[in-house]
């Protein structure tokens, strides 16, 4: 029986383009007397592409079966990857069990293949504690928001001989996630030379996300990582390409620098590290709105609160859920009468007590059709009453197609956990509220966006808490400076803003801060611009493709 593309996907199981598997079993192997191991082999793709090598470079045919090994944890995929090496004439060690449970041994030249790819919230129990207790073997603690590809790069790399070589196929998440820190560090210092091949398309089909091909050999101490952007699988390199890029990242520091041009990243290193910008952590406290468990049963708008014959102070004003309606500067009490008017969720059951009939009713309503079972109501008492945090200052999108919107809350509303908030430290709140949200329409604070930010599914830029508090602002010493012409300015960017001309909006702040204040040239800015446009074109691509109908990952 074979496996079903359903059950493979959701063990995390991806079969790779042929180009693909060639180019790294050739890559890899390179010797007639290489061992080579494919963990997680699925239906024998890297081992088909290994025997072939092995066969092209002279090894006797009496002797694959003992250099070609593989390991599937599922029975039916080991015999379907039997039965196609059989129809070519080759034949593999097979070993069906979890990759995790093997205990490793250096006997391999080559490791090869392409993990499997199961993200935080599915990676759960037992395989997640086998995977962790994997990689604390090898010196590394991953987080728990760890998707199992990092653990298994790392156990992979065990069963290589000193001057071993592993080849994988990773996702791109390895240059641009907080929680591949790790793998990133370890690659290094495992390895003598780490080299990444990433690709301008997407070269799986059916899936949505990036890819990135990892080519790391010999014994520790890599100083260094190097890149190589193919326009598609016709360009693969060659290990003596010259177009090989080096980058030396920071310890610890996400690999995203190494997507835009060397110059661009030395100007955003050095704006980032100088007097003109600071992290968001500098103006203020970062955090989530209140976590309902059920959005959708807590929220309300004011006519559906009326039928329910609900008091007002039962209730609590809020932004609705979601974070489409917040445009432009700020978000003031006209925009949300607008917002409540035309029947938007604008308010939270919020009662002290349950005294009141209506308010029993309602509760009563919500276990019925089961409200109370939600994670957070039951980890709560009672559950009705949901957690809510101080009105912010400042409101800060954090799920976005385009940009992150800062905004102030002139309204001052409450907020759910679908926008961040801000609460500014109290020597900066005059200042913050007015000019902030205005000054972060500029190019290097949105270049900043797209490097500390990650990619999700459908391209869209995901800022999580620690990466919003690094967010590059302008500095309280900046913006004090430039206020008088910011200010003066303001209508005019609220104006383009309204008429949907961001880029007309950005112009015009960089004009004050980048060029008249802090004094760069029109080639800096330029670069700031293109860096940013690369990042967010490449991010945004998924979501094309997502909205021509192919699935995610």
């Amino acid at each position: 029986m074979t496996d079903p593309a359903s059950f493979r996907k959701a063990r995390g199981a991806f079969f790779t383009p042929a180009a693909i598997t060639a180019y790294l079993a050739a890559w890899a192997i390179r010797s007639p007397a290489d061992h080579v191991l494919e963990p997680s082999c699925g239906e024998a793709s890297f081992l088909l592409a290994a025997g072939e090598r092995l066969r092209a470079l002279g090894t006797p045919p009496d002797r694959l079966t003992a250099q070609l090994h593989g390991v599937e944890i599922h029975a039916g995929s080991a015999r379907q990857a039997a039965r196609l090496l059989a129809e070519r004439g080759l034949r593999a060690g097979i070993e069906v069990g979890d990759f995790f449970g093997r205990p490793p041994a250096p006997a391999f030249d080559a490791v090869i293949g392409n993990p499997p790819y199961v993200r935080y919230q599915n990676f759960s129990g037992e395989a997640r504690a086998r995977a962790q207790r994997a990689a604390l073997a090898a010196g590394v603690r991953l987080t728990g928001l760890s998707s199992s590809w990092a653990a298994f790069t790392i156990h992979a790399s065990r069963f290589l001989r000193p001057d071993g070589r592993l080849s994988l196929v990773l996702p791109g998440e390895l240059l641009t996630v907080n929680y591949a820190a790790q793998v990133r560090r370890f690659l290094l210092q495992r390895f003598a030379r780490v080299r990444l091949v990433l690709f301008e398309t997407r070269v799986f089909p059916g899936v949505l996300e990036e890819v990135v091909l990892l080519l790391a050999e010999g014994q520790g101490g890599a100083p260094h990582f190097e890149l190589f952007q193919a326009g598609s699988l016709d360009a693969l390199p060659a290990p003596n390409a010259p177009a090989w890029t080096e980058h030396w990242p920071e310890d610890g520091k996400k690999w995203t620098p190494a997507l835009i041009a060397a110059d661009s990243f030395s100007l955003y290193r050095h704006l980032a590290a100088g007097p003109g910008f600071a992290p968001m952590l500098d103006w203020g406290e970062t955090w989530l709105g209140a976590v309902t468990g059920n959005n959708a049963w807590f929220s309300l708008g004011f006519e559906e609160a009326a039928r329910l014959g609900l008091a007002m102070d039962d209730l609590r004003r809020i932004s609705p859920p979601g974070s489409r309606h917040l445009k432009g500067l700020e978000f003031d009490r006209r925009a949300w009468e607008h917002l409540a008017a035309e029947g938007a969720a604008c308010f939270l059951f919020d009662p002290r007590d349950d005294t009141d009939a209506a308010v029993r009713r309602r509760i009563e309503a919500g276990r019925q059709c089961g409200v109370e079972t939600a994670y957070k109501c039951r980890v709560r008492s009672p559950w009705w009453r949901v957690p809510v945090g101080a009105v912010p200052d400042l409101l800060l999108t954090y799920m976005n197609q385009d940009r992150p919107r800062l905004l102030t809350n002139d309204a001052r509303v409450h907020i759910l956990n679908s926008v961040y908030g801000v609460t500014l430290r109290p020597g900066l709140l005059r200042l913050g509220r007015e000019m902030l949200p205005l000054a972060f329409l500029n190019s290097f604070s949105l270049l900043g966006a797209e490097m500390v930010g990650r990619s999700y599914g459908g391209g869209l830029l995901k800022l999580e808490p620690r990466e919003a508090d690094m967010l590059p602002v302008p500095s309280p010493a900046t913006l004090r400076a430039a206020s008088p012409v910011l200010r003066a300015a303001r209508p005019a960017v609220a104006a383009a803003l309204l008429a949907g001309d961001v880029a007309g909006a950005v112009a015009q702040v960089d004009r004050i801060l980048l060029t008249g204040q802090l004094g760069l040239d029109d080639g800096q800015l330029a670069a700031l611009r293109m860096a940013r446009d690369l990042l967010s074109q490449r991010r945004r691509a998924r979501g094309r493709r997502r909205a021509e109908g192919t699935p995610d990952r």
